[in-house]
């Protein structure tokens, strides 16, 4: 049971890294710093792409855009850190005796 709880908590946490490191590379695309025509950034930017909008699009819907700015990706990572801590320090001490 411990290690379900350690690869659960890894995988959110790499989540976390991946959910971040899509929204530094959409902005670095926007302000055009890099470029999506080279073949390198477009692969990084469509698998983080795959990997984030199933998440993200529920969130989209629900959460307006304010002001041109989208907060879903801050909504999902507020959902991912405080999922990782109720598992850590609520619900794997429960189980745990």
């Amino acid at each position: 049971m411990h290690a379900l709880f350690l690869l659960i908590d890894a995988v959110l946490g790499l989540y976390q890294w991946v959910l971040i490191l899509w929204v530094v590379m959409s902005w670095l695309v926007a302000f055009n710093v890099i470029n999506t025509y080279q073949p390198f950034v477009r692969t990084v930017m469509h698998v983080l792409d795959a990997l984030t909008r199933p998440l993200l699009n529920p969130i989209r819907r629900v959460v307006p855009v304010i002001g041109g700015i989208d907060i879903s990706p801050l909504v999902l990572l507020l959902l991912v850190y405080f999922l990782r801590n109720f598992l850590r320090l609520d619900l794997y001490p429960m189980l745990a005796y």
